[in-house]
C-alpha cells in the first residue's frame, strides 16, 4: 500500500530536480561571453545552455525565502523565471558574470511572487513598484512627523499625484470574503452585510416627496410652477439656466429669478401651514 503523503512527493521531485542540475557543468566566463552573443543572434541552444548551467543558482538563491505560504519547489519556479528573463537581457560584453547579472532577476521574480501570493488580487509589476515605494515612504515619514502621514505629504514627498497615492494604496488593502464568520450568531459576514443594490422604503420615499412637492406646486401660480419645474430638474432630468428660462418665456433673467424666489417662499409657507395642521 502506498503511504505518501504530497509533501513526500515533493521531497522526491526536489531530489531528482537537485541531481538532475547538478549534472550539468558550469560555464566559463568566455564562455558565458559566447553564449551572450549566440543568444543575441536568436539561438535557441545556446540560451537553453546559458540557463541549464545556472539552475543551481536559483536553488540556493530560493532556499533563503522559503516560508509557510510559499514552498520551496514554488520559489525555485518563480526564480527559473526569473533566470529566463536574465538569459534574455544579458550583455556578455560588459564584463560581469552571468550569476552577478542573474540573481537580481531571480531574487525579483521570487519577491515578486511572494507579495502576490498574500494579495487576493495581483497588481502589475509597475503598481508594485509604486506600493513599495509609498510604503517606504510611509514609513519614513512617520518617524518624521511622528504620526501617519497624509496621502497628500506621501505624494509631496515622491512627487506623483495624491489622487494616484490613494489609488495603490486602495488596492493594496486586504480583501474580505463574504463568508467569513461575523461573530453575530455564527452568522457570515453576507448575512449582516447591507445590500444597496435595491432599498424598497428608500424608493417609496423618494416617490412619496415627488409626489408631495408636484401636489405643493398646485398653489402657484402656472408660470411660477413652471420657473420651478425648469429649474429643480422635473423635466427630463435637466436643470434650466435663468437665461434659458426667460428666453423659453420670453422675460428676462432677473424677472425669472424673482419670480422663483417668490415661489419659493410660497412654498415654504405652504409647507408650514401643513405641518401646523398636522400637528394640531
Amino acid at each position: 500500500m502506498n503511504t505518501k503523503t504530497v509533501s513526500d512527493t515533493k521531497e522526491d521531485v526536489l531530489h531528482s530536480y537537485y541531481a538532475a542540475i547538478k549534472r550539468v557543468p558550469l560555464l566559463t566566463a568566455d564562455e558565458e561571453r559566447e553564449l551572450s552573443s549566440r543568444i543575441a543572434q536568436g539561438d535557441e541552444e545556446a540560451r537553453r545552455r546559458l540557463i541549464e548551467a545556472n539552475l543551481r543558482l536559483v536553488v540556493k538563491i530560493a532556499r533563503a525565502f522559503v516560508t509557510q505560504d510559499m514552498p520551496l519547489v514554488d520559489l525555485i519556479q518563480e526564480g527559473n523565471v526569473g533566470l529566463i528573463k536574465a538569459a534574455e537581457k544579458f550583455d556578455g560584453g560588459r564584463n560581469v558574470r552571468f550569476s552577478t547579472y542573474a540573481s537580481w532577476w531571480i531574487k525579483q521574480s521570487i519577491t515578486r511572487s511572494l507579495v502576490n501570493s498574500r494579495r487576493a488580487i495581483r497588481l502589475p509589476h509597475r503598481k508594485e513598484e509604486l506600493l513599495r515605494r509609498i510604503q517606504k515612504t510611509y514609513n519614513t515619514l512617520t518617524q518624521v512627523f511622528q504620526r501617519e502621514p497624509t496621502p497628500a505629504e506621501i505624494a509631496a514627498e515622491l512627487a506623483i499625484p495624491e489622487s494616484s497615492v490613494e489609488a495603490v494604496m486602495g488596492m493594496s488593502s486586504a480583501l474580505l470574503s463574504l463568508d467569513t464568520e461575523s461573530g453575530e450568531d455564527s452568522g457570515s459576514v453576507i448575512d449582516v452585510f447591507e445590500d444597496y443594490t435595491y432599498s424598497p422604503d428608500g424608493e417609496l420615499m423618494r416617490a412619496c416627496l415627488r409626489e408631495e412637492a408636484v401636489r405643493m406646486l398646485e398653489l402657484l401660480q402656472e408660470k411660477e410652477k413652471r420657473i420651478l419645474l425648469y429649474r429643480f430638474e422635473f423635466l427630463n432630468g435637466e436643470k434650466f439656466t435663468l437665461k434659458r428660462i426667460g428666453t423659453e418665456l420670453g422675460i428676462s433673467p432677473e424677472t425669472v429669478r424673482q419670480i422663483e424666489k417668490r415661489a419659493i417662499k410660497k412654498l415654504k409657507d405652504g409647507a408650514a401651514e401643513s405641518m401646523g395642521y398636522a400637528l394640531s
